[in-house]
């Protein structure tokens, strides 16, 4: 590769390179203060590429490789390279992290205890999680959360927010003074712009922290919320995790021990003030 990074987030270091500078250059620019994989060896290696060498310079068009690839998987134009590269270190951890289970779902922590928010494309777990950073509780991932078989500890993986249309606007207002990548239109999933974590993200990515709490939001509906027993979280997180099943026995019992010592509530909600309300009610009771 003719341009190459590395940086690590959380317990992961990842390897990014590419064709171009300008995807390099947008990834040093708002991970400048993470951390380099530990020992220069990285766990992960992502690829930018051009599948003709001419793509480089006419109608550039972004491939996505690395270590693990989905080969049918449709190129990205160079504008839209950050999500090119945010895109591809995600495919890595989910078709080849072995160490933890992985579950989508974004996570923080107060207290030294982790509140996990899991659920369908759309229903805010990103935007929540970046709300509830802004009131002082610390990001551990809006993507991903990392329970470790062997201690039952959540670890995070505090990548770039990811946020998607109306949202932005949300957080451009909550966090007027934070560090943003540039507005991406037209993608996949409409406008996207990344959200720098706050520096207390950062710091703290190393330390992992027990669950307190997991809750399922939905977008879009009247306030509502109501318990969901032990067996039907099992089930919601099986489907949220990409390496459940290859991970087999340590899997199956970290995430039994996971929902069985752990409330989880379904929340439904019709905008970010009343979801926030929820949460903090919730977490109050199961303080």
């Amino acid at each position: 590769m003719r341009h190459v990074t590395s940086l690590r987030i959380g317990p992961t270091g990842f390897r990014v390179g590419s064709d171009w500078r300008a995807p390099i250059a947008q990834i040093e620019a708002l991970y400048r203060d993470y951390p380099k994989p530990d020992d220069a060896i990285p766990d992960f290696n992502v690829r930018l590429f051009a599948a003709r060498p001419w793509r480089r310079w006419i109608r550039p068009a972004v491939h996505l490789g690395g270590d693990f690839v989905i080969p049918d998987a449709a190129p990205l134009p160079l504008a839209q390279g950050l999500l090119a590269a945010e895109m591809a270190m995600n495919l890595q951890m989910a078709l080849g992290q072995r160490r933890y289970l992985l579950l989508h779902a974004s996570a923080v922590e107060r207290d030294g205890r982790v509140l996990l928010m899991s659920g369908e494309s759309g229903a805010g777990k990103s935007t929540l999680a970046a709300l509830l950073m802004a009131r002082g509780w610390r990001l551990m991932g809006d993507e991903f959360a990392l329970v470790d078989p062997a201690t039952g500890l959540i670890h995070g993986f505090p990548r770039l927010i990811s946020l998607k249309n109306e949202a932005i606007g949300v957080m451009e207002s909550a966090l007027p003074d934070a560090r943003w990548g540039p507005r991406l239109a037209g993608t996949p999933k409409g406008t996207i712009r990344h959200l720098v974590p706050d520096a207390r993200a950062i710091a703290g990515m190393a330390t992992a922290a027990r669950a307190g709490l997991i809750l399922f939001p939905a977008f879009g509906f009247g306030a509502a919320e109501r318990a969901v027993q032990p067996s039907e979280c099992f089930v919601r997180l099986t489907q949220a995790s990409t390496n459940y099943v290859s991970l087999a026995e340590p899997g199956f019992d970290a995430l039994t021990g996971l929902v069985r010592d752990t409330p989880a509530h379904a929340i439904d909600y019709p905008d970010t003030a009343t979801a926030i309300a929820l949460v903090e009610r919730l977490w109050s009771q199961c303080g």
